[in-house]
């Protein structure tokens, strides 16, 4: 696992399955994470590829395998993230066969909406 992966899965708690609306969880990043850094000086942005690997973490802790990101399906980004900022990301995931998933990602801060991301994901054996 990746030092980034790493710190992204120590920045989520409360990771729930809900029937309905899929996986939950929430994510604050300090200002020390290694994603702000040079993303920009002066007003740390949170990096979309981090986003992306926050679902992807999810995914981990949820399946208990390790996935493995075949494709970004699509990523729309509507708002930037700082440092402090609590995010929730609810994924729906649906299975094409055994072995591979489409998950569709909202992230979001309070009524904010901050990305949707379409990934489509694979789970090494």
């Amino acid at each position: 696992m990746s030092k980034l992966s790493k710190e992204i899965k120590g920045c989520m708690s409360g990771l729930i399955e809900d029937e309905k609306k899929g996986l939950i969880a929430h994510f604050c990043f300090p200002k020390e994470f290694t994603g702000f850094k040079g993303h920009f000086p002066g007003r740390p942005v949170l990096p979309g590829v981090c986003k992306v690997q926050a679902v992807l973490c999810m995914l981990e802790a949820s399946a208990h395998r390790v996935p493995r990101l075949k494709e970004i399906v699509s990523a729309k980004f509507f708002a930037p993230v700082s440092f402090n900022e609590e995010i929730v990301f609810t994924v729906r995931r649906a299975a094409k066969d055994n072995t591979e998933i489409h998950a569709s990602a909202l992230i979001t801060n309070g009524d904010k909406k901050i990305a949707e991301i379409k990934l489509r994901v694979v789970f090494e054996s």
